[in-house]
């Protein structure tokens, strides 16, 4: 289970990498929404290749298929959103604001969606030890902002 921190690390690192590549790319261009469709055709390349490799380690059967909650569809949507930030805001705010509030509002959200279990997350109570960590976060990224 550890390794699992490990690509949730990684994933934070590409997080922090990724709207300057993006918004690098929409600026030498001059077309932020081109810089952003051509992110997703790449995106869409490379989670194929993944599937081809993934379903031929563990084949699945139509039997294991299940019916989709329809706010699972629009997730596509938000994705686009954040793509659509990292193109327009980061370069004006910065790497470390923009990635602080992404990843603040991410973990503030988290803890509201936890403590319900609302789309697909098991219950995780928000105790005063997760709230102090959300109030921390804010802290923190406001520090980063105003410095």
């Amino acid at each position: 289970m550890w390794y699992l921190y490990g690509l949730a690390l990684l994933a934070g690192v590409a997080n922090a990498i990724e709207p300057g590549q993006n918004a690098t790319l929409a600026k030498a261009t001059g077309q932020p929404m081109l810089a952003g469709i051509f992110c997703f055709a790449l995106a869409m390349v490379c989670l194929l290749g993944a599937m081809v490799v993934v379903r031929l380690w563990n084949p699945s059967t139509a039997e294991e298929a299940t019916p989709v909650p329809w706010w699972a569809w629009p997730g596509g949507i938000l994705g686009a959103l954040v793509v659509l930030a990292q193109l327009y805001v980061s370069e004006q705010i910065g790497a470390a604001p923009f990635l602080g509030c992404v990843i603040t509002a991410g973990v503030v959200g988290s803890i509201a969606l936890d403590h319900y279990g609302l789309v697909g997350f098991e219950r995780h109570p928000a105790g005063r030890w997760r709230i102090a960590g959300g109030v921390l976060m804010l802290v923190g990224v406001a520090l980063v902002a105003a410095f």
